[in-house]
């Protein structure tokens, strides 16, 4: 029964970091808007994905590591920071490119897959949410746990990850939002890699800050 309290707990607080908008939140919306469903679906499971692995590093104390060794943090908010700057220099220079929907996203049996590699390696990007898990983690976790309530823990991380992403990609990838993305494509790709991109610039200028 502890272990149910610490998880809910837990899981709550994460539930508030999930829904504060991001680099995650910006690409799984540009995806729903700019493609299909099904895609946007992978990326937000990507997400998951990526939330289960900083969980799994929180439990492993990557705090711990990071407190320890602090030129390694600086350099993962660099390496993070450059690959969103990447991410937001792509999508500038698509906004004059005319935009091929996918019809059922089915065309290509490989789209969800690099779908979901790009929510992944979108999540993973940001080395601040691992502090934050690993701060959550470490705020309520017990001082022992058995194997069943760390797997428990994953899961939840990963539904609670996987489930909000995929709300914003149904909501993003309905009719609505797709003709107004289409009337008004330049500009919001623009803003879109401006947004991203701005946010990778916060990471890498925030490493040199001690």
């Amino acid at each position: 029964m502890q272990e149910l309290a610490v998880l809910a707990s837990i899981v709550a607080a994460l539930s508030v970091g999930v829904v504060s908008p991001g680099p995650s939140f910006v690409m799984v919306a540009r995806v729903a808007v700019a493609s299909s469903r099904i895609r946007a679906l992978a990326t937000a499971l990507g997400m998951g994905a990526g939330g289960a692995l900083f969980g799994a590093a929180a439990l492993l104390g990557l705090q711990s590591v990071l407190l320890a060794v602090p030129a390694l943090y600086a350099v993962l908010k660099v390496l993070g920071g450059l690959y969103l700057c990447y991410l937001g220099f792509l999508i500038f220079r698509s906004a004059r490119q005319p935009l091929a929907m996918v019809a059922g996203g089915g065309e290509d049996g490989s789209r969800p897959l690099r779908a979901f590699w790009l929510g992944f390696t979108t999540q993973v990007s940001n080395p601040k949410t691992s502090i934050v898990y690993a701060s959550v983690f470490a705020a309520f976790l017990p001082s022992s746990f058995s194997v069943a309530f760390a797997a428990a823990l994953l899961a939840a991380v990963f539904v609670v990850e996987s489930a909000w992403y995929a709300l914003v990609a149904i909501l993003f990838s309905s009719a609505g939002p797709q003709r107004a993305y289409l009337s008004y494509k330049s500009w919001v790709d623009r803003a879109a890699g401006a947004v991203m991109f701005g946010l990778g610039l916060k990471l890498v200028t925030s490493a040199a800050k001690p």
